[in-house]
């Protein structure tokens, strides 16, 4: 058993927190509301605290799911900030999708402190979380990933180390690109095979057996055509990703030109009210009337 922490208990945070639990890991969880919290440790056990310090305190690793740089920075800085109730040789496991500089700058103040950390951004959605089947990409340090992936194991498939902080943030960056494209690859396609008379359905099935099947296919494909978009990643956090890697690009010099065409689409689905539609929802683009 570990004493753990875990900062952030949304859809994907509660789950994984969860799982540690099940797997008898000694858990304290924070929220920035309250009562989901308190909800969670009715249903897990462990404890609730008031402050992201007050529930690091104690633990040997505390993990993190927040919104975003910012949401990060709240939960990791100031007098009841994590960092601040961390002991010495703990380690903070980011789960946030955020950007590889935030996860350096964060790196840079624990290690001061002499602490360690991982910044450990996930793929999988919150089925993925529900299930422990998440993939984690994590940047950092071999001594501290080797202490912390047992405990990552607990909600996750695949725990992979690619390098120094912030390398994890960047590894999601490279799985958002990718996803894009497929997404609206897949769009495309349903939308051509309903144009030219085909059986979607049918379509897709055949050519999910050859060179053009994907995850999305296999598990979108469906409720595209059905006109379903209540499933998984929310179109609103894909353009947070999205711009995140976009911006990186700026500074890299890295070319992404579909990834920049498609989250304007994304924009566009915002301004149809798709905000908490899920991603494969870019496929109403090409099917809207007028």
């Amino acid at each position: 058993m570990t004493k753990t922490a875990f900062i952030g208990l949304g859809v994907m945070g509660g789950p994984m927190a969860g799982h540690l639990a099940k797997a008898g890991h000694q858990v304290t969880v924070y929220n920035r509301t309250a009562g989901k919290a308190e909800n969670w440790v009715k249903e897990h056990g462990g404890e609730s605290a008031p402050t992201p310090a007050q529930a690091a305190g104690g633990a040997e690793i505390v993990c993190a799911c927040v919104g975003n740089d910012n949401d990060l920075r709240s939960v990791v800085y100031g007098d009841d900030g994590i960092l601040a109730g961390m002991k010495k040789g703990a380690i903070f496991v980011d789960h946030t999708t955020a950007s590889a500089t935030v996860a350096r700058e964060i790196d840079a103040k624990a290690r001061g402190l002499g602490l360690g950390f991982l910044d450990g951004p996930v793929s999988g959605g919150q089925a993925g979380a529900e299930e422990g089947q998440l993939t984690v990409m994590v940047g950092g340090q071999q001594k501290d990933f080797d202490a912390a992936e047992p405990v990552i194991g607990t909600y996750a498939k695949a725990v992979t180390l690619l390098g120094p902080a912030g390398a994890g943030q960047l590894t999601k960056m490279v799985n958002q690109i990718c996803f894009a494209g497929l997404v609206q690859g897949l769009s495309e396609g349903i939308a051509f095979a309903r144009a030219a008379g085909l059986d979607a359905n049918k379509a897709i099935d055949v050519i999910s057996k050859g060179a053009a099947q994907s995850w999305q296919m296999d598990n979108r494909a469906a409720t595209m055509i059905e006109d379903k978009f209540d499933f998984g990643f929310a179109v609103e956090w894909m353009r947070k990703d999205l711009g995140i890697a976009l911006t990186e690009a700026r500074d890299n010099g890295a070319m992404l030109p579909a990834s920049a065409v498609v989250d304007q689409f994304y924009a566009e689905i915002m301004a149809m009210g798709g905000g908490r539609w899920d991603t494969s929802s870019l496929i109403r683009l090409l099917t809207r009337k007028g």
